[in-house]
């Protein structure tokens, strides 16, 4: 589940975050249950990530980048839901739960950086 969006810095440094909450029986996964913050670019790196890794499984796009209103309520909630919908289709792809190195670390390590990858 993606939600509680924030929005975070000031002027021209400002991005917003989302919650994902994990709730999994997947033995490849480390724990049960997590939460963790990850603002759209790290997504973006998740998904190059999951290309690499992953030539057999088609990776869903994220929903489009917004260079007007990005920090209105509509916007952040649009893209909120697009992100749900990545998320909810690759975590639910039986190759990549059991397969990829990045998914449970990117949906439950709070430490999680893209650049390790």
């Amino acid at each position: 589940q993606v939600r509680n969006p924030q929005t975070h810095g000031t002027s021209r440094n400002m991005y917003t975050s989302y919650e994902i909450v994990c709730r999994t029986n997947i033995p490849a996964f480390k724990l049960k249950h997590s939460v963790v913050r990850r603002r759209y670019s790290d997504f973006e790196y998740f998904r190059d990530i999951l290309e690499r890794e992953s030539t057999r499984v088609t990776i869903p796009p994220l929903p489009g980048k917004v260079f007007t209103n990005r920090f209105s309520d509509d916007v952040i909630e649009h893209r909120r839901e697009g992100l749900q919908r990545f998320l909810q289709i690759v975590a639910g792809h039986p190759l990549l739960q059991t397969g990829s190195k990045v998914l449970a670390s990117f949906v439950q390590d709070p430490n999680w950086d893209r650049n390790a990858w």
